[in-house]
């Protein structure tokens, strides 16, 4: 069976006209890297970094009936939303595994924003369509716009050069802003994936390269997917298809804050409800490296008291801290901070210690 081609962002050309180097994700050619993943990270921690994440897939929800909805879909508590704000959320199966984590945008009474991950656009469209009722009204528009995320401590500074013209500043976090331009809407998010001070910009398709030049040219740096997952991983944040899976429900992920019990029913909520009334038997971990050498990668073993504790999910170095770190699913008993752990890293082992989430705390 031929597979099927890789889709192009709206900025490629600007990838390969600042030298970006390609590679294959979630069925897209996207950047990985453009100078290097060390230079890209610390541009981030230290002023501010562009990065295209025009691959995320953007499902509008809109009608009288929307908001109670996605509250029996989704686990946050929706119509307790303000207008304008965001929520971080998860889409549960009926086991009440993670079938995606998502943000919702609450962009009026009855019309919200989902931002969904690239591999999962399309079974996310597929669930949410055969959960669909009447009142209801669903479009997939993720093939409409590109979106480009500002990440840094002058993430601020940049955008009030960036968007003077179009009288928005950059949105509080977990906040939404927009404006209207000759090609249609833009969505301003102040949301982002690295711990840092920002905001994504969701905008037509056409406007994308104009913005992320724009972007450069008051003095972030093009920054891809090899930073971002470096600066996600320092915060403790979990990937879609690494740390979580169907298989696996929030309360396992540590990521209960995010579920709320006590709203009306929800798909996978009394799946919860007994975990909680049983007790969780695995934890998502913080694992850092105790000692110098190689870097973790996802797959690698733990072990505990000579005894196989678990595999890590995602791992890498910490470009900020200087040492490996990563996250696992671990029994319970093994998840309190400071357990002494053992990492297998190509036949060898090296000390390493359950610790606290974030990894890495940016200074304010």
């Amino acid at each position: 069976m031929p597979t099927a081609p890789l889709l192009h962002s709206p900025l490629h050309d600007e990838h390969l006209r600042h030298d970006g180097r390609l590679v294959d994700f979630a069925g897209w050619k996207m950047p990985v890297q453009y100078t290097g993943i060390l230079e890209e990270h610390r541009a981030v921690r230290s002023g501010c970094g562009a990065f295209d994440i025009s691959h995320m897939g953007q499902v509008f929800l809109s009608g009288e009936n929307a908001a109670g909805w996605l509250n029996g879909i989704l686990t946050g508590n929706i119509p307790e939303m303000g207008e304008k704000t965001s929520l971080y959320t998860f889409m549960l199966n009926e086991n009440g595994g993670i079938i995606d984590d998502l943000i919702a945008y609450r962009l009026g009474p009855d019309s919200f924003l989902l931002v969904v991950n690239a591999s999962m656009v399309d079974e996310d469209v597929t669930w949410l369509q055969g959960h669909l009722e009447d009142g209801v009204i669903l479009e997939d528009r993720s093939r409409q716009f590109a979106a480009i995320a500002i990440q840094g401590p002058k993430a601020e500074d940049l955008a009030r050069e960036m968007l003077g013209e179009t009288g928005c500043t950059m949105p509080a976090r977990n906040t939404l802003a927009y404006f209207t331009g000759a090609s249609g809407t833009t969505y301003l998010c102040g949301t982002g994936y690295t711990g840092e001070p920002g905001f994504e910009m969701i905008c037509p398709l056409q406007d994308g390269p104009q913005w992320f030049n724009k972007a450069l040219q008051t003095g972030a740096v093009p920054c891809g997917l090899g930073a971002r997952d470096s600066l996600r991983l320092e915060m403790g944040f979990p990937l879609n298809g690494s740390d979580l899976s169907p298989a696996r429900s929030p309360l396992t992920a540590g990521l209960g804050f995010f579920v709320d019990l006590e709203k009306g029913p929800f798909i996978g909520k009394e799946v919860l409800l007994k975990e909680k009334q049983d007790g969780i038997r695995e934890k998502l971990t913080g694992i850092e490296m105790t000692v110098k050498g190689p870097p973790p990668r996802p797959g690698y073993a733990l072990f505990a008291n000579n005894e196989a504790a678990g595999n890590l999910c995602s791992a890498g170095l910490s470009p900020s801290l200087g040492n490996g770190i990563g996250l696992a699913y671990l029994p319970v008993a093994l998840s309190r901070i400071d357990t002494a752990l053992e990492i297998d890293i190509r036949g060898k082992r090296f000390a390493a210690r359950v610790a606290k989430k974030p990894f890495y705390r940016p200074p304010r």
